[in-house]
């Protein structure tokens, strides 16, 4: 058995613009992904400035601080808050004789190192290297003194990375972009297919660790989906990078595609949005939205208002939403399961408040279902069994001219079949 490879020590620093809780729950945040990326947290510096340092994020003063902090603790690096310029990156390196490393990067490590399927792993790639493109200068004169690469988990491979110039990683960008775009023409046939059945899709968004997967798996329980059905969960940061897609099925013939989407974070990197946007078009196309919310977190509000932001960003902002209120059970004095309007209190982990959320989400997506009675006609029997699969039939008899079928079907399936519809 190989040794564990030690953890690489860390220093925090931000500065707080604003005030509040906010800044506190970005620190505590920071935290959590240093210590997702395997980094042991010894320090933490932060500084109140009403404007950020354009040449070393903060004031010459705190950098000289911060030195000191990094020599005592024997911390191998600082990770800062923001996403620092190529520039401050050399200042705070050449002052500090440390490492330097933002929050932009810790994430692209978390998802390089969850990545699992080959589109994950080129939409984290493309946006890797889009980071580092105008950070080349930079980083290629801090490499003999640090001996690695941009991040955490790019040690050994990260130098030959920062090696190539830019012409070079261009090309592999281009590259991965062409290979990419196959599998992005996969997905979008497969959802051209799906509104072709005219199956609804709704779609799982909200916060990293909000539990999106936990409440699947529950719904997939609900509606007795096979054991093997199940998404991976796991309570850590960013567990979910792959979009999973599930059908439920409901009473009366009613079923929907429930999909699983990876989760928001403050201060998302653009870059990842923009090479994961073929996957979160997933979002943008869904008939309704499931805003899934850890109800236990003290700054949840704050993380609604960053995943609505996000979701307004990828053109997702006017699709209806309902709101899951999950890990209840955490939250003193909460009162699950409960419905109240469009928001369900619950406990995916318990079980608590599932049925309820699915009676929820079905009042949404099949609003549109009519009740009519149809005769049809015997020489149309293939419409006959398009609507014993695709609609509830509450009677059925048969008459000289053909199947009486008293039924619930959807708005479109009754439109293109109104001739038949018995006048009431």
């Amino acid at each position: 058995m190989e040794p564990m490879e030690p953890k690489q020590t860390a220093v925090v620093v931000g500065v707080d613009m604003n005030g509040g809780p906010q800044f506190v729950h970005s620190m505590e945040e920071l935290r959590s992904l240093a210590e997702a990326c395997d980094a042991d947290v010894v320090g933490e510096m932060t500084q109140r400035l009403n404007r950020i340092n354009p040449s070393r994020y903060i004031g010459s003063g705190k950098v000289r601080e911060l030195a000191e902090l990094l020599k005592q603790s024997n911390a191998q690096m600082a990770i800062f808050n923001d996403e620092l310029s190529p520039s401050q990156i050399r200042n705070l390196e050449a002052e500090t004789q440390c490492k330097i490393i933002d929050r932009t990067i810790l994430i692209l490590d978390i998802f390089a190192e969850r990545a699992r399927t080959r589109e994950a792993q080129l939409q984290v790639e493309i946006a890797r290297l889009q980071y580092m493109l105008p950070r080349l200068v930079g980083l290629r004169e801090s490499l003999g003194r640090q001996g690695g690469g941009a991040g955490l988990k790019n040690r050994g491979s990260g130098e030959t990375k920062l090696e190539l110039d830019r012409r070079r990683i261009e090309e592999k960008i281009n590259s991965l972009h062409k290979e990419l775009e196959l599998l992005v023409s996969q997905r979008q046939i497969q959802r051209k297919r799906r509104k072709k059945n005219e199956v609804p899709v709704v779609c799982l968004v909200g916060y990293t660790n909000a539990g999106k997967s936990t409440i699947m798996n529950a719904l997939l329980d609900k509606s007795g989906a096979a054991d093997n059905k199940q998404v991976f969960v796991k309570d850590m940061l960013f567990a979910t990078l792959e979009t999973s897609v599930r059908s439920i099925e409901l009473p009366g013939r009613k079923s929907f595609l429930l999909t699983d989407t990876v989760g928001f974070v403050s201060k998302l990197p653009h870059d990842l949005v923009k090479a994961f946007r073929s996957t979160l078009e997933e979002v943008a196309e869904a008939d309704l939205l499931v805003h899934v919310v850890d109800y236990s977190h003290p700054e949840y509000e704050h993380m609604i208002a960053v995943t609505n932001q996000t979701l307004k960003e990828l053109g997702a902002g006017g699709i209806p939403v309902v709101y899951a209120y999950n890990k209840s059970e955490l939250r003193p004095g909460a009162e699950y399961p409960s419905v109240c309007e469009d928001a369900v209190y619950m406990s995916a982990r318990q079980d608590k408040g599932t049925g309820e959320l699915l009676e929820v989400i079905a009042s949404h997506i099949f609003r549109g279902y009519v009740r009519c009675e149809m005769l049809i006609p015997f020489q149309q029997g293939q419409l006959i069994t398009y609507f014993n699969i695709h609609a509830h039939i509450l009677s059925s008899s048969y008459e000289e001219d053909g199947a009486r079928l008293l039924l619930e079907c959807s708005q479109a399936d009754y439109e293109q079949n109104r001739q038949y519809v018995i006048p009431t």
